[in-house]
C-alpha cells in the first residue's frame, strides 16, 4: 500500500515552486513529489529527482505533516564545546601573555603546546587540528610573531647586527 500524498498543492504548483526554489535539495524533493502526484511510480519519480525511493517516502511523510517547510533540511546538531566561556577567556589571556618557559616548557605557543596547556589545566583533550578551529573561533590567526627567547640578551643582539 502506497503512502497517500497530501493534496495541498497540485503537481503543477509544486513544479513552479521548485523552479523558483534556491535550495536545491528542497527543489528536488518538490519535483519528486510532483512526479508522484502525476501518477509516476514512486521509484521512477525518485530516480528522476536524483534520490532513492526511501528518501522520497521520507519527503512525502514530512510534506504531509509539515507542508512545504518539511521539505527543507533540518539544522544539524553540534557537539557541545569542551571549554566554558571563562576557560576560553583564560586561554585568550594565556595566548596574549605568552608562555612561561619554566612552567610551560616552550618559548612560543604552538597548537600542540596549547593542547597540553589545556589538558594540564582543565583536563580536556584536544587534537592540534581541532585547536585550530578553537583559535579561529576566538579570533586568533594562524600567523604568529617571530619567537624571542625571554632570557636573550638584547644588548648582544643589537651589537651583533650589521651596521
Amino acid at each position: 500500500m502506497t503512502l497517500k500524498i497530501s493534496d495541498r498543492l497540485s503537481a503543477a504548483e509544486l513544479r513552479v515552486l521548485a523552479r523558483r526554489e534556491k535550495n536545491g535539495r528542497a527543489a528536488s524533493r518538490m519535483f519528486a513529489i510532483a512526479h508522484a502526484l502525476d501518477g509516476l511510480e514512486r521509484a521512477e519519480a525518485a530516480r528522476l529527482a536524483g534520490m532513492e525511493r526511501q528518501a522520497l517516502r521520507d519527503a512525502i511523510t514530512r510534506y504531509n505533516a509539515e507542508g512545504l517547510d518539511g521539505l527543507y533540511d533540518r539544522p544539524k546538531g553540534r557537539p557541545p564545546r569542551k571549554l566554558t566561556a571563562e576557560q576560553e577567556e583564560a586561554l585568550c589571556k594565556a595566548i596574549l601573555d605568552g608562555p612561561d618557559p619554566e612552567s610551560d616548557n616552550c618559548c612560543a605557543w604552538t597548537r600542540a603546546d596549547l593542547c597540553d596547556w589545556i589538558e594540564r589545566r582543565y583536563k580536556e583533550t584536544y587534537h592540534p587540528s581541532s585547536m585550530s578551529k578553537v583559535l579561529r573561533r576566538l579570533g586568533f590567526s594562524r600567523q604568529k610573531a617571530r619567537p624571542c627567547h625571554p632570557k636573550s640578551d638584547e644588548e648582544a643582539r643589537e651589537s651583533f647586527k650589521k651596521g
